[in-house]
């Protein structure tokens, strides 16, 4: 790799088992409205996609309608398919292990079925999707092959947003994960912080957070003249700006994702130029996001501008 990464893994000895709950990995997330129908058979295809290109890695654990790991049988693929197309509580989570995370992980946040309740109480909701990728996977396969595997998911995807990058992988915000998840978080501006549920609830059409790949579909990139208006105002050389239609296009920020060091002077200087220029409609949450304050929210979201 021509960059390095900082190492974020936590592990604990439970009953004799070394369990990961926390590890560096590469997070792809796109964020879509419209309809249910509109979206399941695009999200099968890209699912398929996924699960293909992390051969020899799998799917192996599923989170049942009671909240507990359960192993996928080996209908995996008709099991997961019927849970995209029919939503009934709108929750589905994968992985390669039940307990320790590997960066091989399958997320969806939308809405069950009927949708009408959560139209109503949550006017900014969205559907939610999130493949991982182990960091191994910039090494080999490599960068290029992250980039093209996003890129076919993005296209089968009608997103308003969508964002890849170095990011925490976690069971959750723990006392054993929290304090890394802190340190590394705001000294290496490049990583993104774990918070799917949150953001399908709350993120809407607004934009997230630059990283190194960054989606942009209707409403945002129309309001900003389309791929060719937002490439007229970045500059940096190692920026891309990629027409994907006339309505969505990819931002990348250099050949490779960067983690950045403030206390080495490295401020990611392509990401804050795409930050300043996407401020306007930049997502802004209000109160704590996991152990975070809401200050210490604040000063993450503005880590670039």
């Amino acid at each position: 790799m021509a960059t390095s990464y900082p190492e974020s893994r936590v592990t604990l000895d439970i009953e004799g088992e070394s369990i990961v709950v926390l590890r560096e990995a590469v997070s792809i997330s796109f964020y879509m409205g419209g309809a249910h129908e509109d979206l399941a058979l695009p999200l099968c295809r890209a699912l398929e996609r996924y699960r293909r290109a992390i051969k020899p890695h799998s799917l192996e654990w599923y989170v049942d309608r009671h909240g507990d790991w359960s192993p996928l049988a080996e209908e995996s693929d008709a099991f997961l398919n019927g849970e995209v197309m029919h939503p009934a509580t709108g929750r589905i989570e994968a992985s390669e292990k039940p307990d320790s995370v590997t960066g091989i992980r399958f997320k969806y946040r939308g809405r069950g079925l009927p949708q009408e309740p959560f139209f109503q109480l949550t006017p900014h909701g969205t559907f939610a999707v999130e493949f991982w990728l182990p960091i191994e996977f910039l090494e080999h396969p490599g960068p290029e092959w992250v980039r093209a595997l996003t890129l076919e998911l993005g296209r089968e995807l009608p997103f308003h947003s969508g964002y890849v990058g170095l990011s925490f992988d976690a069971w959750g915000w723990a006392e054993s994960t929290t304090p890394v998840m802190k340190e590394k978080g705001f000294r290496h501006p490049g990583l993104l912080l774990p918070g799917l549920e949150t953001l399908a609830m709350e993120l809407g059409t607004r934009i997230w957070s630059p990283a190194w790949l960054t989606f942009l579909g209707p409403p945002v990139l129309n309001e900003l003249g389309g791929a060719d208006g937002l490439r007229s105002r970045l500059h940096s050389p190692s920026t891309q700006v990629e027409s994907l239609s006339p309505d969505r296009a990819l931002v990348s920020l250099g050949p490779v994702p960067e983690a950045g060091d403030l206390e080495a002077g490295d401020t990611l200087p392509a990401y804050r130029e795409l930050a300043r220029v996407l401020e306007p409609w930049l997502y802004t949450h209000k109160g704590s996001w996991g152990d975070l304050t809401e200050a210490e929210v604040r000063q993450w979201e503005r880590r670039f501008l």
